[in-house]
């Protein structure tokens, strides 16, 4: 029977302290240790029930600061606890500046069978420890709500109450205490005083259809920092392809070569004419490119007319883009 659930702990703003209470802009990211943070927590205790709680702090980090190596040992961390059967549920408390790319990865990364069976729940803060009124104990206590839930699965972030699956979870505010949403898909569940109210079916949080399968893509050891290097352009007014030019060129020695790019276009995915003629010429020597659009809602559609024709379109936002581009590139060797 599965009694335990495992909290994961990365660092960010629900682990930050300030010098004075009440300042929630100032403070030290990831400061507190993920065992100091949920000893006192109020309700605790109670939410988990006979659930034992396991605790392990992977890395203490702000979240602006995580690269793919960060990725790879939180997913090599949580496919170790989904594996014990034991496990019912995997939380994590991560910064709220990359969350996205993170809860993607694992989501892209974990096995299918595993999170087809129980789920891992993202949790964060966008007040410090130290806050007048933190929001992080509500987060986390909607996060264990969330994680003994019957049928609840997949990768999902929980916070102000609402669960996103890790496909169109996005943060879109800088410093309200709801900074996340689903764009035109909405949430798929609301915690309301300890209870899950679902709104969309838990299937959804599996769903990736219309991306490609990966193969196997994490190295032998997570430490490894050896990812192929990939950059995020964006196409406006004026764009004349020189910033692609610049990334083309040979790195300085030691650092690793370009090896693929994303464009966050216009629109439906439209490139300035001088800096789609870039992209194709650095497609030609080699380069890997991807359109995705810089607009808040909505994906790519194909066109009839040929535009962007030969540069690859997916329905990802920019920064997922890159991560679903780093694994591609690296499962074709």
């Amino acid at each position: 029977m599965a009694n335990s659930i495992v909290f994961l702990g990365t660092g960010g703003t629900i682990a930050g302290v300030a010098r004075q209470a009440g300042d929630n802009l100032s403070y030290a990211s990831g400061t507190l240790a993920l065992a100091d943070l949920l000893r006192d927590m109020p309700g605790l205790p109670a939410l988990l029930g006979d659930h034992e709680l396991v605790c392990e702090q992977v890395f203490q980090r702000d979240s602006k600061d995580l690269d793919a190596a960060h990725w790879a040992q939180l997913s090599a961390r949580t496919t170790h606890y989904l594996a014990q059967p034991q496990v019912a549920a995997v939380v994590i408390t991560h910064g709220t500046d990359t969350l996205e790319e993170s809860a993607y990865f694992l989501a892209r990364t974990l096995e299918p069978a595993l999170l087809a069976r129980k789920p891992v729940v993202f949790t964060c803060a966008m007040r410090p420890a130290t806050s007048l009124a933190p929001d992080g104990p509500q987060n986390v206590r909607d996060a264990v709500a969330v994680a003994r839930h019957p049928g609840a699965c997949g990768v999902v972030l929980v916070c102000q109450g609402e669960v996103h699956a890790a496909l169109p979870l996005r943060k879109v505010h800088p410093y309200r205490l709801k900074a996340f949403d689903s764009g035109e898909s909405g949430p798929l569940a609301l915690v309301e005083e300890g209870a899950v109210r679902s709104l969309a079916s838990w299937s959804q949080a599996l769903d990736f259809s219309a991306l490609a399968n990966l193969g196997a893509v994490l190295p032998a050891s997570p430490n490894e920092t050896a990812w192929p290097r990939v950059e995020i352009i964006w196409s406006h007014a004026g764009a004349d392809g020189a910033i692609v030019r610049a990334l083309c060129a040979a790195p300085p020695s030691g650092d690793p070569p370009l090896a693929g790019l994303v464009v966050a276009g216009t629109g439906n995915g439209t490139l300035h004419h001088a800096l789609e003629a870039a992209l194709q010429h650095a497609q030609k020597k080699g380069v890997a490119v991807v359109r995705t659009t810089r607009c808040a809602l909505g994906q790519v559609l194909a066109r009839a007319d040929g535009q962007g024709a030969g540069l690859a379109a997916w329905p990802l936002p920019a920064v997922k883009a890159r991560v679903e581009l780093m694994l591609r590139l690296r499962s074709a060797g």
